[in-house]
């Protein structure tokens, strides 16, 4: 279901006004009547578009899609999935609708879903959604202009940081009657604010009137989605049931979506069992992560008789960031040099060699494979953006974006363990009997955050080399629930995450980098960065009004965030790699910017009465 939610907020960012339908309504001083909202750009698809072009729009319906979700160790203990509290389960967005939906062949365009108009106020501020009538929770009873304005309401008061960050500039959600909900924005959001607001879910204040909206809980809510929740036992599966005759199922967002009777998340928490179970046709679609499996695993009899198919298909989302990332809250990485010091420390290219077979690129940026990302020395537009903080920040921000150093591929590279042991020297980390040590005599101990034993072999040339540099450095290995928690409490010292911003970012940089949300529990910036030069590119990336304004923003605000080393940059691969038992159909394109299944899919009934005779 292509709309906001907890998972997948930032793959899934839209923007706000297009340069065709929303600037024009300024220019002749009232509202004006919208089809869809797009940041900087033109729709795509005209008003009266019959249905997405990367769907086929008389795609059956019927039969079952089972996936692995993630890679191992995944869990879930809650299906609340919009408050901090709580593992969620991952596939609760399917049992929500929203006001609007995203074209995932554009980079932030949305359309109506349950709105069938929207107006804008001449000067932005205020938004107007129409609702379809007819439209209804599952139980049957009608979606009001209320229930969304209690939505986006609760949201921004109670919801989970990834929604809360956004609804920020929201100031006021009302329902003027029964099907016009008004939203109006504070004058300084972001121009992705009101489009991220129209992808939100829409909850039932009825439902709630009685329950506790910010409390983990393993009663369904009420949804009004394509799915709903059938069966699932916790920890183990979450089975979503194609809801019969939605509201919304021939509408144009929808068409040959949401293809499959059921959709079934199957959780292993070891990834080893996960794996065989594929193989055992025990679920039928997997992504794989592991390099080492993809390069060596997929040799079962299914593969080589063609009953299961593997295939890369092109990812062509900014590839993001993963890596190692440092909690600065704690008073031994707040030194930059000490963080820097175990960045050269780390040995990519042996790692990439050896455990990943030569599968990746290094990550530089947080904005890797974007128009967003810093490269060599910073433009004339970048040197404007930065020129007001030139006291505020090293020198380096105004030379080449820097990129961790190539290592000579041993997995101790001398040189740089010498210039890490400078660094660490230079910060007081001083070694006496083989132990890096403080003027107080402090070990310079480190601690990894580990959910599954798949990720220990590269830890573990990388932990020899703190060693030699006298660091007491060790793996935590604890269930994802533990890891989890204490993420959301700040409670680690180094932990791998990952985020990918979309094609247009704006408010959600907030959650990630802003020096609010270094305090605020279960937010993205795990690296707690609080520097007000941050703060600063960031709003002017937020406010920004065109295209190559947002990403010479970014781009500056790439080249302080790198300066801070704050993380120790991991890797990343343009593609997808995904193998499946040979049941489904498919569309010849799958959308730009996202992998297609189960959305696109369907149930092919001739493939899998084949494979059915092949057993």
């Amino acid at each position: 279901m292509p709309q906001l939610n907890r998972r997948l907020v930032l793959g899934l960012g839209v923007g706000a006004l297009s340069a065709a339908g929303f600037g024009p309504a300024l220019a002749q001083g009232g509202d004006r009547k919208l089809h869809g909202l797009s940041a900087f750009g033109d729709l795509k698809y005209p008003a009266d578009f019959p249905h997405f072009s990367y769907v086929n729009a008389n795609a059956p319906k019927g039969g079952t899609f089972s996936q692995l979700v993630g890679a191992g160790g995944s869990t879930f203990n809650s299906l609340n999935a919009y408050i901090v509290k709580g593992d969620v389960a991952s596939g609760m967005y399917l049992t929500f609708a929203s006001l609007m939906a995203r074209a995932l062949d554009e980079p932030d365009a949305v359309y109506p879903l349950a709105a069938e108009e929207l107006t804008v106020s001449a000067d932005g501020l205020v938004f107007r959604f129409r609702l379809r009538p007819g439209i209804a929770f599952h139980d049957g009873s009608e979606i009001n202009a209320s229930d969304v304005a209690f939505s986006l309401t609760t949201l921004k008061s109670k919801g989970h940081p990834t929604f809360s960050s956004v609804l920020r500039d929201l100031a006021e959600a009302t329902a003027e009657d029964k099907r016009t909900v008004q939203l109006r924005f504070h004058p300084t959001r972001g121009l992705d604010v009101p489009a991220l607001a129209a992808t939100m879910p829409i909850f039932s204040e009825k439902y709630y009137s009685t329950r506790s909206f910010d409390e983990t809980t393993l009663e369904a809510p009420l949804g009004s989605g394509p799915y709903r929740l059938a069966r699932f036992e916790q920890g183990r599966f979450a089975e979503f049931q194609r809801v019969q005759n939605w509201w919304g199922e021939n509408l144009p967002v929808s068409r040959g979506q949401y293809n499959f009777d059921v959709v079934r998340d199957e959780y292993y928490r070891d990834r080893e069992a996960g794996f065989e179970a594929f193989t055992g046709r025990n679920y039928l679609f997997r992504e794989e992560f592991t390099s080492r499996v993809w390069a060596t695993r997929y040799e079962f009899p299914a593969l080589r008789d063609g009953r299961v198919r593997r295939e890369v298909i092109p990812d062509e989302r900014p590839s993001g960031a993963q890596g190692w990332l440092f909690n600065t809250r704690r008073e031994k990485f707040r030194d930059r040099r000490v963080r820097e010091a175990l960045t050269i420390a780390f040995d990519f290219e042996w790692t990439n060699k050896n455990l990943m077979y030569g599968s990746y690129q290094r990550t530089h940026s947080v904005f890797q494979n974007s128009e967003m990302m810093a490269r060599g020395e910073p433009s004339p537009d970048e040197v404007a953006l930065l020129e007001p903080f030139r006291d505020r920040v090293l020198p380096e921000v105004f030379g080449q974006a820097w990129i961790p150093p190539e290592t000579d591929g041993s997995g101790q590279d001398r040189k740089l363990l010498r210039s890490a042991g400078d660094l660490l020297n230079a910060a007081g980390w001083t070694v006496k009997d083989g132990r890096r040590l403080n003027a107080g005599g402090e070990q310079l101990a480190v601690e990894f955050l580990l959910t599954e034993r798949s990720f220990e072999p590269h830890h573990t040339t990388f932990i020899k080399n703190l060693r030699v540099l006298g660091i007491d450095a060790n793996i935590r290995l604890i269930d994802p629930a533990q890891a989890e928690a204490r993420l959301k409490d700040f409670d680690f010292d180094i932990a791998i995450a990952r985020f990918i911003f979309p094609q247009i970012p704006g408010s959600s940089l907030r959650n990630y980098f802003s020096s609010d949300f270094a305090k605020t529990k279960g937010s993205s910036n795990l690296a707690g960065i609080s520097d007000p030069v941050v703060d600063a590119l960031v709003e002017k990336a937020v406010g920004a009004q065109t295209q190559a304004t947002l990403n010479n923003t970014c781009r500056a605000l790439d080249r302080v965030l790198r300066s801070g080393r704050y993380w120790i940059p991991h890797w990343n691969k343009a593609s997808h790699w995904i193998a499946y038992w040979d049941q489904f159909g498919f569309p010849p394109t799958k959308p730009r910017y996202a992998r297609g299944a189960p959305d696109t899919w369907w149930y092919d009934q001739a493939k899998a009465a084949k494979l059915e005779q092949a057993r």
